[in-house]
This record gives C-alpha cells, structure tokens and sequence, in this order.
C-alpha cells in the first residue's frame, strides 16, 4: 500500500508580497513582447510603481499571517516584513530614478543592449534615443528575488533567491548609455565574482547538510531549524559546521560588500548606470543582511560563540578599509562606494549584538542608510557636462557657488553618512553601537568611533570643495531635475532628515519586529 502524499500547506496572503512582484515581473515581459516601442516606457514604469505599492500594502495586510510555509522554506515574521517593507519603499524610490528620462535625453541606460560599445551605432544611441525598457522586468526580477531572500527558511531557497536576484544586476550593470566599456567591464567582473561567491554558498549549505545528517532521532536537512538543533545535537564532525558556516558567510559577506570580499564594489559602483548603482546600494544591502541576520540568529545562534570573533574581525577590516581608502578617492561614485564598504561594517557591528537590540537597531540602520544613498546618486545624476555625468571631484569645486541648493543638498546627505547629530547617520549608529556596547562587544564599538572619524574626512573634503573653491571653466552645470528624479531626491533628503530628528516610530516598529519564528 503507497503512502499518501501529503502536500505543505501555504499560506497565500502571506507570499502575496512575492507573488505581486513576480507577477509584475512576466506582466513586464508580456510588455515588452506585445506593446509598440513608443509606449512601452510609461507602461512598464507605472506596472513596476503600482506593483511595489501593491506589495507594500500587501506586507500591511500579512502582519497577522505570521507563521512558517511552503513546508519550511518560507517564514512569514517580523524581520521579514519589516525588512520587506523596506525594500519595497527604497525599490520604489530607485525606480523612480530609473524611470527618468528628462535629466538625460533618453534616460541612464543604453537604447539597444547588443550595441557594440564606442561603434558608431554607440555613438548615436548616446545623443539621445529611447533607452532599453527591459530594465524594468529585470528590476522587479529582483525586487522579489530580494523579498524572498530575507523570508527564506531554508538554506537552498535562499541561495534560489539570491541567483533570482543577482542575474538580473549582473545584466543592469551592463546597460550604461554612456561609457559602454566601463560599464561592461563592470558587469563582468561583477557576474564572474559573484558566480564564485554563490559557488562557494552553495558547497557551505552542502556541507551544513552532511553536518545535520548526525542528529540521532531526527533526518537530514537544511532548513534554518534543523540546522540549529544540529549546531547542539549533532553528532558529526563540527569541522563540517565550521566550514559550512564559513562558505555560507562568503557567499553572503559578498552581496553586503564586506572585506575582504568587497572588491568588486567600487568598479561596479563606477560603471553601472547611477540609478541602478543606487538601488544596489540601498536594497541589496538589505537583502543580504536581512539573510546575514536570519542566518546567525536562527540557524547558527547555537554556535555564537565560535563565529563572533571571525566575524568580529571581518568587521573591523571592513570598516578600515572602507574609511581609509575612501581617503584615497578621486572620483565621487567610487568615494560612495567606500562609504557603502564601510557601513557594511557599521552594519556587521549590529548584526553581532545580542539579543533583539542588535537586530531592531540594524534593520533601522539599513532603511535608513538606503534613503540617504538612493538621495546621494539621485544628486550624482544632475551634475553633467557635454559627456554626461562628471564624477571626478575636481569636477565638483566651486559648485556650491553656482548651485547653492543642490550643494546644500548634497552636504546634509555627506554629513548624515558622517554620524552628524539631527541626521539619520547619528541615529542609525547610535542604534547599532548601542546594543553592541551593552552586549560586551566594546572593542567593535570602538573600532566604529574611530573609523567614522576617518570617514568623516573625504565627505567634508568634498564639502569644503564645493563651497571654498571657486568655480572654474571646468565645473559643470546642474541639471534641472525631471518630476521622477524631484520626487526621489526629495524623499531620500525628507528621510534623512525625518529619522534624524524624530526617529521614535521607525525605532519602534523595528523594535516591534525583532522577532525570529524558528
């Protein structure tokens, strides 16, 4: 007689958020195949827009659908949605960024990918036709890639979401409308790193799978609570944890830019088109340390006290050499991307707090880390020439002399990334170092202090440049933001400034969804 099969329930209203953005995904594709060229732009920005909102108020109406489904591989709690809930609303600035086509004739990104780089096909489609819509499927690829990645519950639909996620970046990195071979270059050290990376995740959960397989009354598996009865109850080798542990750390390490696997940031950051270099910094950051977070709470909490401090350390590195070779920048695209190096390490710091302090108080940092960077590159996109954008800083001496606002507005942001009192910056560490110093973890904290002080040199190099120096022949103008760019540049300023000076609510939601389900 056959055993019946007996299949995992699921709960819908809690996957909705991710099957929003999938569906919105294939809409796109439909798009793309069936709607005339000339249309397809307002009809691919409006179906990603409405489709974030659509899932924003989705992750609303699931906060009373908490719960584990999909047989284990999905968990609906609070980080999830907390953190779901912030990816959405970055996602939705970014693609504000990316819908824009005013500030350069056409928009950021190529009109035909396949063009060869410098031909005379590249050299037309950078005067001023239509970018690539494509861009928009691949970015809500992503954005539920992302959404899946920090509800995953089990190791192999974790390592699914980050492909589903990463394959498309690697392709958005390549569409720059100007500057094709930088920003193929880029793309291709980004896909060939990042292929190492989710190879080296993938042989860590195979070798968390052989260590589970020593628990006595219980099956293999790897599923985030088999895994942690196993870091107690497992009888193999705990060389085989300590392996798995230290792969999947790789494989995530990577996505959140942290020393020494951040390499490939500064590169990509350069080379791909800014709006996407925006949304990178800002949602997959909170991806991969949404991941980084269910991983060493749930799964390897058992083992805290083997892995903190090697992760302790990767976290000092990633916070000296984020600080101390954003000194070295000559190029603001690559300065942010240092910056964004080093906050990943500020970010590591609240990751190894213990207890829900540590968690609450790095969900709040990445929200309000994607704000002020998504209202960084949005200001980036505005400083042009006859070449497009001009990133050298020497470009940028003298600029507040000729546009005083838009200087104003890029020296709150440099000043919120410098931990300024009345800024996010000060908020966001102080709820990350907070907890850290309660839990013992002094030296990290310390190390923190220290290395925002160094941090603090190139913004306010770039400040005084701006205001002290006189505007030369070679400073180029600020272009007159389109309504999409307005709107994005003026939410990631309000933010800032809003999680600076009241941040009581954010806190408290975050504090509200410190919660793992295991």
């Amino acid at each position: 007689m056959t055993e019946q099969l007996k299949l995992p329930s699921i709960e819908y209203l809690g996957l909705l958020p991710i099957l929003v953005m999938l569906g919105a995904a294939l809409l796109g594709v439909l798009v793309e195949a069936f709607v005339p060229r000339r249309g397809r732009h307002p009809v691919q920005l409006l179906l990603a827009l409405v489709s974030v909102v659509v899932a924003f108020v989705a992750v609303i109406f699931a906060d009373d659908r908490r719960g584990i489904t999909i047989g284990g591989a999905i968990a609906v709690d609070g980080p999830t949605l907390f953190l779901q809930g912030g990816i959405l609303v970055l996602a939705g600035v970014a693609l504000l960024l990316i819908g824009e086509r005013t500030v350069e004739r056409g928009g950021a990104f190529v009109a035909q990918a396949a063009v060869t780089a410098e031909s005379a096909d590249d050299r037309r489609q950078a005067e001023g036709q239509n970018g690539t819509t494509e861009v928009f499927p691949l970015t809500t690829f992503a954005i539920a890639g992302m959404l899946i990645f920090v509800a995953a519950n089990d190791l192999l639909t974790m390592f699914i979401a980050l492909e589903v996620f990463s394959l498309p970046l690697y392709l958005l990195c390549a569409l720059a409308r100007r500057r094709r071979l930088l920003s193929q270059e880029a793309a291709m050290k980004y896909f060939l790193l990042g292929a190492y990376a989710s190879a080296f995740f993938l042989f860590g959960v195979a070798l968390v799978y052989g260590f589970t397989a020593g628990l006595p009354n219980r099956p293999a598996g790897v599923d985030l609570d088999t895994v942690a009865v196993a870091v107690s109850e497992s009888t193999s080798s705990r060389v085989l944890l300590f392996a798995g542990i230290a792969l999947i750390s790789i494989g995530l390490l990577f996505k959140a830019a942290a020393a020494p696997f951040h390499v490939w940031t500064p590169d990509v950051y350069q080379g791909a088109p800014t709006p996407v270099t925006g949304f990178m910094a800002a949602c997959t950051k909170v991806a991969a340390f949404g991941a980084l977070l269910r991983i060493f709470h749930v799964a390897f909490g058992g083992a805290a006290w083997d892995f903190t401090p090697v992760l302790g350390a990767v976290a000092v590195l990633t916070m000296l050499v984020g600080a101390v070779l954003a000194v070295t920048q000559t190029d603001i695209k690559r300065l942010l991307a240092y910056s964004s190096i080093a906050n990943a390490g500020y970010l590591l710091v609240g990751v190894l707090a213990p207890g829900s302090g540590g968690l609450s108080g790095t969900m709040f940092y990445l929200v309000a880390y994607g704000f002020s960077v998504l209202a960084a590159f949005a200001l980036v996109t505005l400083v042009r020439d006859a070449d497009g954008e001009a990133t050298h800083l020497s470009r940028w001496a003298g600029l507040g002399r000729r546009s005083p606002l838009y200087a104003a507005l890029f020296t709150f942001v440099l000043l919120a990334f410098a931990g300024i009192p009345l800024t996010s910056g000060f908020t966001s560490k102080f709820a990350v170092f907070g907890p850290a110093l309660e839990g013992g973890q002094a030296w990290l904290v310390i190390a923190g202090v220290l290395t925002s002080m160094v941090l603090a040199f190139p913004y306010l190099r770039v400040v005084v440049m701006m205001w002290l120096s006189e505007p030369g022949d070679a400073t180029p103008t600020v272009t007159v933001p389109g309504g999409l760019t307005a709107a994005a540049l003026m939410i990631g300023v309000a933010a800032t400034l809003l999680l600076g000076v009241l941040p009581g609510p954010l806190l408290d939601l975050a504090d509200g969804a410190a919660q793992f389900i295991r």
